[in-house]
């Protein structure tokens, strides 16, 4: 009795493993673990966070993404300039070098949902395609995770500067 009980537990885990997995491949490229956190109500822009390895002998490049929750989405970086924080769209995109691991987080480069009709909440899946430029499309669910938490204490509060929000030629 007690080796079927194990078979049908060890059964369970391998089905559920792949539900729990969160992960995506595409070619070469393996993209981990994306993630936003959840916006307050009326907020109509939020972060999208992830990792990507490239497993492969060639460069590749992130160009674009969408996704149904947002009317634009847009590939950024963001800087400390002068104690301001800066945005800026990278209109050619993000590159994933060779044998390279790229993070988007908090703070630096990030996939930005723009014109949200309807805000994040923790615990939503938010579908997404991401488009690489040899790899191709692929098909993301961004889960959400708890709105950020104040700075930690000591940090002092960061100007915005939202104007430098601007293409770069």
């Amino acid at each position: 009795m007690r080796k079927l009980i194990n078979a049908i537990a060890f059964g369970f885990a391998l089905m559920a493993s792949p539900l729990l997995a969160h992960e995506f491949k595409v070619g070469d490229l393996e993209i981990v673990h994306p993630n936003s956190r959840a916006m307050v109500p009326g907020a109509q822009v939020g972060g999208g966070f992830l990792k990507i390895i490239n497993h492969g002998k060639t460069d590749d490049r992130l160009v674009s993404a969408t996704s149904d929750r947002a009317g634009i989405i847009q590939l950024h970086e963001m800087a400390i300039e002068n104690d301001v924080m800066k945005m800026r769209e990278l209109p050619g995109g993000i590159a994933v070098p060779a044998g390279a691991t790229v993070e988007l987080k908090p703070g630096g480069l990030h996939v930005m949902f723009m014109k949200v009709a309807d805000p994040f909440k923790e615990g939503d899946k938010v579908k997404a395609t991401l488009v690489f430029e040899k790899a191709g499309p692929v098909e993301v669910e961004f889960t959400v995770g708890p709105p950020a938490g104040p700075a930690k204490g000591g940090d002092a509060p960061m100007k915005h500067d939202h104007g430098a929000m601007q293409k770069k030629d």
